[in-house]
């Protein structure tokens, strides 16, 4: 299992500690939630602290962007180093050409669906992505329990991305912890986005390692 801490529940006012026990740990990825207030009703952080970050993290960076018009701000994220690029299916009018403009930046291409969106919205999308993220809580805050339908949509995406020959990996995102995980791995996830569960841990590393042995 792949694991992509979430940044949005470090100790912003002493980020530094945070990313560089990320950069020491077993973690694949770190997660950037971006949030914007409009798409989603809260506010998280913007391309100056992503800056910052990005010069002291080693791991490759997955943003996710919760935000409205999320094409606008492709060479940005480019800009940054990020090796993924999350974008909402709800959020794009022309999801396909979003999609063709993140690979011509050099950069994965993955789609986020919210807990309401339907798996099957994304049959037309699925062979040209490099990810699709399902969220098991709704975006906007971090904490949130964890939504069981979500572990069916999670099994319905397995089913579209092996009967179409897709190479998209499934992540999920929203009340992922050790119980939610191992649920989530026998449904078919590769990566899980994990916040509350890593930094508010005691062990942050114990954390991340109980969700890598899944």
């Amino acid at each position: 299992m792949k694991v992509s801490p979430s940044l949005l529940s470090a100790d912003f006012s002493n980020l530094s500690p945070d990313i560089e026990m990320i950069n020491n740990s077993q973690a694949d990825y770190l997660h950037l939630d971006v949030m914007d207030g409009v798409f989603v009703p809260n506010i998280s952080f913007g391309f100056p602290i992503m800056k910052a970050v990005s010069k002291i993290c080693t791991k490759p960076l997955d943003v996710h962007l919760m935000i409205v018009e999320p094409q606008n701000w492709i060479t940005q994220v480019r800009d940054l180093g990020a090796e993924i690029m999350n974008v909402h299916q709800e959020a794009c009018l022309h999801l396909h050409r979003t999609v063709q403009a993140i690979h011509d930046a050099g950069m994965k291409a993955g789609v986020t669906i919210c807990p309401a969106t339907p798996v099957n919205t994304l049959v037309d999308i699925i062979e040209d992505v490099d990810l699709v993220l399902i969220m098991s809580v709704n975006p906007g805050f971090g904490g949130q329990p964890f939504i069981k339908h979500s572990l069916k949509k999670v099994r319905e995406l397995r089913e579209l991305i092996s009967s179409t020959g897709s190479k998209a990996l499934i992540e999920v995102d929203g009340g992922v912890n050790l119980t939610t995980g191992k649920l989530l791995a026998d449904a078919g996830a590769d990566i899980l986005v994990a916040g509350s569960y890593v930094f508010g841990n005691e062990n942050p590393d114990d954390a991340i390692n109980s969700l890598k042995n899944l």
